[in-house]
């Protein structure tokens, strides 16, 4: 569905307020690397910071390092079936069943379910459990999200699973959102 992956590099900003994202994503030897830096704020406080995540083949997140220039750190490893630990080796079982990151300030992390699932309209809905990672606390938590096939390839609906918030998001021919309404918007 979608074509073979090759070095990009992609910026996005926020629809409101200040920030920016310069992101770049790359095939691998054993999957995909995306390296980020984000400057933004969120509720009124500002943040910066760099991201990194390592994906195997099929788009499953097995790495995640997180810094931000104020100096706090989140690092986190799974194992592409949903179970997760600290770069230490810690179990964090209230991650368990999460295959996928969602951060808080980066419209780059929606592409991790598109492509992973492949989905097609005749496949209905995906209900996923992700880390997420808000930008102020870095405090990784479960949250449910659901998404859509609404064109293969071109448009996918997310929607968090409690309701509160739903976009459809169109996708470029490797899958990277190029719109998210209220939010992102790619430069």
């Amino acid at each position: 569905m979608f074509r073979p992956l090759s070095r990009r590099t992609l910026r996005w900003r926020p629809v409101a307020g200040e920030g920016l994202e310069h992101l770049t994503v790359e095939p691998t030897a054993s999957g995909v690397s995306v390296r980020s830096v984000v400057i933004g704020e969120r509720g009124g406080s500002p943040y910066g910071l760099v991201w990194q995540i390592s994906c195997d083949p099929q788009w499953r997140v097995r790495q995640l390092r997180l810094r931000e220039t104020g100096g706090r750190t989140l690092a986190l490893d799974g194992d592409g079936e949903g179970r997760w630990k600290s770069a230490e080796g810690t179990p964090l079982p209230a991650l368990d069943g999460c295959v996928d990151i969602d951060l808080a300030g980066s419209p780059f992390t929606n592409t991790l379910p598109i492509r992973r699932l492949g989905l097609q309209p005749q496949d209905g809905t995906a209900d996923l459990r992700m880390v997420y990672v808000p930008f102020d606390s870095f405090e990784p938590m479960v949250d449910g999200q659901r998404y859509t096939c609404l064109l293969p390839g071109q448009l996918y609906r997310y929607q968090a699973t409690d309701r509160s918030f739903s976009a459809d998001l169109p996708v470029d021919e490797d899958g990277f959102v190029t719109d998210y309404p209220t939010l992102f918007v790619r430069v």
